[in-house]
């Protein structure tokens, strides 16, 4: 019997896994559309109000550069600087600009620009240029200096005529501020043009509109709650998340006023239960900590207590003659917030402690969500400890010990109460291609494209 129909059956073969290629072959093009929950009054990095920083700093990254970037690993790696080195005792530093950027209006990105930029952002450094180089000078030896750049407030922005102009992959269309930012590719990016021809962002979004229009089509990536995205994905949605990189704490407006006020915050911290915190109330969106930086960046996290003893905790209270009532405050436009802040009071009443939640700005204690604005773990516990209140941490070298032990000092004023890191997610569409999400939560859009409608 001839086999007649086989090389038919051949050709059809080629022709399927040709199609097939040929659907998920990167090519440029599209308009990607975007809601996020971020609220921007301002596009200016330097602009220190701004609420909410995560959100904030990934709209920036589609914009600006950053002289320094930092890979996965928290290592400084170039970006706007092709290179660097320090002098001896790490105060001065030099950066050699990389040849032939240009912002978005087409001037050139020069070391007096880059420095002048630096300068509004750090009226307290000493910045200037030499030739094609950006010297940096500081009060004191500053050995992650590299590092401290890749932070979002230190992008590089042109301001001339009360007009922002960045380095970034996409250039400004378009911006009504707290409402709407639209982009287009720059086809001269020295890194190499997006994929994508533009981003449409929807800013001010909440998580109820952003799903609805996630599922209507009107938007491609959107922001997922920590404590929606077990539930999208259960549903067969896609989501990326980050690695635990925003903390939520409590924390105390002053120092211990007594070895009886130490002892109750003692207390406090033995009576809350974070693994119920994070299953019941997130969904499984964090995790549960006694850190204030997660053990993915440290890897000694792990050595603070977590679990709740709430045995040891009701000793602890019977031990105090006199104990205080708090009064307990959180974000009100934040929901989850209110749901943690309920079943904390109820764990600290269990263990005979007063507590109680009020919507004064002033209260004994606060609830608070603290985003980990850097992969690098002493820039990251800096950071962490400016935005809490608390004093900067003392480090003598980059080594681990060393950051083990301002961590724990700061711990130890029993100022703060970590209670979990949260993960950041994002609700994709299946028309997006190759959208990562990096481990800090920040989007990696120039890389992303759009298939081809059938």
């Amino acid at each position: 019997m001839r086999l007649t129909g086989f090389p038919f059956l051949v050709a059809s073969s080629l022709i399927c896994v040709v199609s097939a290629g040929a659907a998920t072959r990167p090519h440029y093009g599209g308009t990607l559309h975007v809601e996020t929950r971020a609220a921007l009054a301002s596009l200016d990095p330097a602009d220190l109000n701004q609420s909410d920083w995560l959100g904030c700093r990934n709209l920036f990254g589609l914009l600006f550069d950053t002289l320094v970037s930092l890979d996965e690993q928290g290592n400084p790696e170039p970006a706007l600087a092709s290179s660097w080195q320090a002098e001896s005792g790490s105060q001065r530093w030099q950066f050699h600009l990389r040849h032939g950027v240009t912002f978005q209006d087409g001037a050139l990105v020069t070391a007096d620009a880059v420095a002048a930029s630096l300068r509004k952002t750090n009226p307290n450094w000493k910045v200037f240029s030499e030739g094609e180089n950006v010297i940096i000078e500081r009060d004191s030896p500053a050995p992650n200096l590299p590092a401290e750049l890749a932070l979002p407030r230190n992008s590089i922005v042109k301001r001339a005529g009360g007009k922002l102009s960045g380095s970034g992959p996409f250039a400004i269309s378009q911006w009504d501020p707290g409402k709407k930012l639209s982009l287009i590719a720059r086809d001269d990016y020295w890194g190499g043009r997006a994929f994508l021809d533009a981003v449409e962002i929807d800013i001010g979004r909440n998580p109820r509109e952003q799903l609805l229009s996630l599922n209507l089509g009107k938007a491609q990536v959107i922001d997922i709650t920590p404590e929606q995205a077990r539930r999208e994905i259960a549903e067969g949605r896609h989501v990326e998340s980050s690695s635990p990189i925003e903390l939520m704490a409590l924390v105390f407006g002053r120092d211990p006023q007594s070895p009886e006020d130490a002892r109750q915050r003692q207390a406090l911290a033995l009576s809350i239960d974070r693994d119920s915190l994070n299953t019941v109330v997130l969904q499984g969106g964090g995790e549960p900590t006694g850190g204030l930086l997660p053990n993915w960046m440290t890897g000694y996290e792990f050595v603070f207590p977590v679990s709740i003893d709430l045995a040891l905790a009701r000793q602890v209270r019977s031990e105090i003659p006199h104990t205080s009532a708090w009064t307990l405050s959180y974000d009100p436009a934040d929901p989850v917030a209110r749901v943690v802040a309920e079943r904390i009071t109820l764990n600290a009443r269990d263990a005979g402690l007063g507590m109680q939640i009020t919507s004064a700005n002033m209260a004994d204690v606060r609830l608070v969500r603290v985003p980990l604005v850097s992969l690098d773990g002493q820039i990251a516990l800096g950071e962490v400890a400016t935005a809490l209140g608390l004093p900067q941490p003392k480090l003598a070298s980059s080594s681990v010990d060393d950051l083990y032990g301002a961590e724990s000092k700061l711990l130890q004023s029993q100022r703060v109460i970590p209670l979990l890191h949260l993960r950041m997610a994002y609700g994709v569409s299946d028309t997006v291609k190759n959208w990562k999400t990096a481990r800090d939560g920040s989007w990696r859009a120039p890389n992303a494209w759009l298939a081809e409608r059938p």
